[in-house]
């Protein structure tokens, strides 16, 4: 619940890919600004901004059509906020907001009405900011704020669950104290300006949460609330189907009653770094296999430059991955895995531009190489990048991307807006993002003026530093050190000549017309020409260009063994390495894409502006019909499986207890050991012999879906067979199916690194009919809250706790998921049982209105309305892979949920939860274990029956 970044920052990491640009001519002129944002022309909702009399500033959206309604207060305080005696007191605030008002006393009650809803909530602290959000079923918005705004007007904080959620902030931070994030961050703080907030503890736990009769933690809490929190530094954001009036009168009844306490948020004028300590290099130690460096730049904040945007257009250059790019001729040199650049933290008083960077094993060598050649890169953006052609390409794509906005999620676009309000005027909260107004050269080399190599700070990671005399910092323990940085900007010519600035992008959709025709109910299978499927749907109903085409390539080859699964997921890197440059202006231009490898073989996926998708298509069908590999990117590939293979050792126990299932369970999945196994001794000629013989035996599909024809798509699909099907063999691929538990309990026990026990009961279905989905679906929706409450916030036993269906290709079962940092896999499990008890007996006492209400819950989930093509595509897609071609999966659900009873549901929570009929216990933490005797035994089990 906590993420330690500004919310600035979170914007420009969200509009990286576009960075970019619109003005004047994208917004509605005729919306007055002062109640109205300007807004896309693709966005049929209506907005009005208006403040309370107490201060608070709100932004309603009326959607009509939507089936889910959201709320998000942001309030400008975060753990920059911190008293230095208190670390961590904001985020443990945001805990206790949740467990009791005055009007609503119960601490679960908030959670349980929402949940019962068919609804979510969740919240974060940022260094800055806090923002609180949920989604609920769009009838139930009116008592949904009821209980949100008491949140903040009336809060109980009850003394009794201080301490007790005081145990679930330090649990938090107990559950990533191995998580290289959390352990780099620590890293970032204590070397930076100590002066400066972001340097404190932001995520708290017992020892800076103190709670004695010397140190009363409540005390602190309510003067931390009252000293801080305030209307008129709070901004909400409503979205709901309710006409904009209506949705005016529930905040105005609710939300007038929060105090104004006349505050003004905290301004961080302390630089983030010491001027006199740059240039310098940071090391910091990494427990996983990966090595990094980010040259961070400090700048002025970028704030009040939104309009034009100047940290995003150098990004745009210094990030760009095209022919020549800095990333493009630093990969070719076997040094960097990735490369990204943008704006890092803003606090509104200082900023950095941060050019970030993966690494292979020799570019960790070669770290002053690689700094040499940024700068040298820099120098040709100071010569030759700054021009208006290149602010016209941005500006232009940046006018189709707003043009043609899809809609999101109500609750991300909550979140989205009550963030924005924060920072920018009302008329400009839709279209900031994208704003880029007019063409500013000076602002781009004020920017360019900071990338000097007296102004840097190189932050370095990799696993096993040998430090000589390391500092560790305080709460994670993390080695680390400081050296002086010595910028050699003599560069290797040979490289340097290499560089080049990015071309003018040929994928600039020209045409952007709608195709004739209705949108289609459902695809259709256009014809079966050489064995290969054309699934086919033409759909207009988001007013969008765009379309989405896959291409699977079904293949026994791609998962006869480990080894076969190896040399896939090296083929498909091969295949996205030497595709990168010249796609990477397509990404640019709106075009997406994907070559992945799955359960069945391998998958084409390109989606976006319909306009020039085919010759990305037909790109990627010449790369995989005829890859390119090369020696030292094979041995880079491998080492990065290999390395990500033996990472997942130190993931989080629940991470591994999920993991561990999965491969038991489910058919063409490998031991990690296996693949690993067969990843150090596969050869490069061994690979460059599977891609040859890789689709030699296909079961090959294609969907088609959006603003396309039917000409277009059958075109299309020539290319498929022409390029990589000729002369093929067809052969049916069956889908993968899942294992069938033993009788009774089974239970694992795994050797895992980590000081938390990790605990994950799964308990699996009887079949895989729509009936007994439906039973186990609306279980895990009954029980998740009183689970919760019970397991986490009452027996504190862990922050990560949490049941859900836990459905693996169709077959259902139920998941209980706990995390604990004090307790053994015994004691989870008898409070697991101890809860199985008491809740059977509420459970059979369930009244029929609520029994209805719960499974209302879960059908409003399963049939959320599609909001954007992409969502339809995928679900196409995956209807076509469980060969459904009726295309209605939900409904069928839909309507077993309804068809439930108590009796049935109370029998299958007595098989699942009482008598664990099939079930699989797997537990980190203990003495002795048994993983590869199980994984083995379990391996050999016949597929659940359908």
């Amino acid at each position: 619940m906590t993420a330690d970044r500004s919310l600035f920052q979170r914007l420009y990491r969200f509009q990286l890919l576009l960075l970019l640009v619109i003005g004047s001519l994208l917004l509605n002129a005729t919306a007055l600004a002062s109640t109205s944002p300007s807004k896309s022309p693709n966005d049929p909702n209506s907005y009005r901004y208006l403040e309370l009399d107490n201060g608070l500033r709100v932004i309603l959206a009326s959607d009509p059509e939507a089936d889910k309604a959201a709320a998000s207060m942001n309030v400008a305080v975060g753990s920059g906020n911190d008293p230095a005696d208190r670390e961590g007191l904001a985020h443990f605030l945001e805990h206790m907001l949740f467990l009791g008002t005055e009007k609503y006393p119960d601490a679960g009650e908030y959670q349980q009405f929402i949940s019962s809803h068919g609804g979510s909530h969740n919240a974060f602290t940022a260094f800055e900011d806090t923002n609180y959000f949920f989604d609920v079923e769009s009838e139930f918005l009116e008592p949904a704020l009821d209980r949100f705004a008491q949140q903040f007007s009336h809060p109980l904080f009850t003394s009794e669950l201080v301490d007790r959620e005081r145990n679930a902030v330090h649990s938090e931070y107990s559950a990533k104290l191995k998580e290289d994030g959390r352990r780099l961050l620590s890293v970032r703080k204590a070397a930076g300006n100590p002066s400066h907030a972001f340097s404190q503890f932001a995520v708290g736990n017992l020892s800076t949460l103190e709670n004695t009769e010397d140190n009363p933690l409540r005390p602190d809490l309510i003067e931390f609330w009252q000293q801080n929190y305030s209307s008129n530094i709070m901004t909400l954001a409503v979205y709901g189907p309710q006409p904009l009036d209506e949705l005016e009168r529930l905040v105005r009844d609710r939300f007038s009653a929060i105090a104004n306490r006349n505050l003004e948020p905290v301004e961080h004028t302390e630089p983030l770094h010491s001027s006199e300590r740059l240039p310098e290099r940071i090391s910091a130690e990494t427990l996983k296999d990966s090595r990094s460096l980010a040259l961070s730049f400090p700048i002025p904040s970028q704030q009040s430059n939104y309009a034009t945007k100047p940290a995003s257009y150098i990004a745009n250059l210094l990030g760009h991955e095209g022919p020549g790019s800095l990333f493009d001729v630093l990969k070719r040199e076997g040094w960097v895995e990735s490369l990204s650049a943008g704006l890092g933290m803003d606090t509104g008083e200082h900023a950095t531009l941060d050019i970030s960077m993966s690494l292979t094993r020799e570019g960790l060598k070669r770290q002053d190489e690689i700094i040499a050649l940024v700068f040298h890169y820099i120098d040709q953006i100071r010569a030759e990048g700054i021009g208006r052609e290149r602010f016209d390409e941005m500006k232009q794509l940046a006018m189709i991307d707003f043009r043609f906005r899809e809609r999101s999620e109500p609750v991300q676009a909550a979140m989205r807006l009550s963030g924005l309000l924060r920072d920018y005027p009302p008329e400009d909260i839709l279209s900031a993002p994208w704003l880029m107004e007019s063409y500013a050269p000076e602002q781009y080399r004020a920017i360019l003026d900071r990338l000097t190599p007296d102004n840097l700070v190189a932050w370095v990671s990799a696993p096993q530093q040998n430090f000589e005399t390391p500092l560790f910092t305080e709460w994670y323990k993390t080695p680390w050190q400081r050296e002086p940085l010595d910028v050699q900007t003599d560069t290797d010519l040979q490289l340097a000549r290499q560089l080049a600035l990015p071309e003018a992008n040929p994928f600039v959709p020209d045409n952007l017309d709608l195709v004739e025709g209705h949108t289609m109910p459902q695809p259709i299978l256009l014809g079966e020409p050489n064995g290969l499927d054309i699934w086919y749907a033409r759909d207009t109903r988001f007013n969008t260009p765009k379309a989405n085409v896959f291409i699977s390539l079904r293949t026994p080859a791609a998962r006869a063994s480990a080894r076969s699964a190896v040399l896939t997921q090296l083929l498909v890197d091969a295949i996205t390495t030497n595709l990168n440059a010249w796609a990477y202006s397509a990404r640019l231009a709106g075009l997406d894409y994907a070559v992945y490898p799955h359960l069945r073989g391998v998958t084409i996926r390109v989606g976006g502006y319909n306009d020039k998708l085919h010759k990305l298509v037909n790109r990627i069908l010449l790369e995989f019909s005829e890859p390119n590999f090369t020696e030292q990117r094979f041995h880079i590939a491998r080492q990065r499986l290999i390395d990500g293979l033996e990472n997942k050792a130190k993931d989080r126990p629940v991470q591994q207890t999920s993991e561990f299932i999965q491969t038991a369970l489910l058919a063409g999945t490998f031991p990690v050991a296996d693949k690993l196994a067969a990843a150090k001794e596969v050869t490069l000629d061994e690979l460059i012999s599977f891609g040859n013989e890789l689709v030699r035996v296909t079961d090959p599909v294609m969907l088609a879906h959006g603003n396309l024809t039917a000409a277009s798509a059958l075109n299309m699909a020539k290319q498929v067979q022409a390029m990589v099907l000729s002369n093929r063999e067809r052969a049916v691929v069956e889908r993968a199916q899942v294992r069938q538990l033993p009788d009774g309990q089974t239970r694992a026990t795994l050797d895992v690194e980590h000081p938390d026990t990790g605990y994950t009961l799964y308990l699996q279905g009887k079949d895989t009919s729509y009936a007994e989905r439906a039973r186990y679906q609306l279980l895990a929706q009954i029980i998740s809250s009183p689970f919760y409450e019970n397991i986490r916030t009452s027996r504190q036993l862990g922050y990560i706790v949490y049941a859900s269906a836990f459905e693996i290709l169709e077959t259902p079962a139920l998941g209980l998921v706990v995390q604990s940092p004090e307790a053994s896999g015994k004691e989870i499990d008898q409070a697991v049982v101890e809860f199985a008890d008491s809740f059977q007996t509420a459970l059979a006492k369930l009244p029929p209105s609520q029994l209805n209400r719960e499974k209302q819950a879960v059908i409003s989930k399963l049939m959320e309305r599609d909001r954007q093509l992409g969502e339809v595509s995928g679900r196409y897609w995956r209807e076509i892979d469980r060969e459904n071609y009726q295309f209605d999966s939900r409904e069928q659900l839909a309507a077993a949920i309804r068809e439930v009873t108590l009796d049935e549901l109370t029998q299958t929570y007595h098989e699942a939860l009482m008598e664990r009929a099939r079930a699989l216990q797997v537990l980190t933490g203990e003495k002795v274990t048994n993983q590869h005797e199980i994984l083995e035994e379990l391996r050999q089990r016949k597929p659940v029956a359908p």
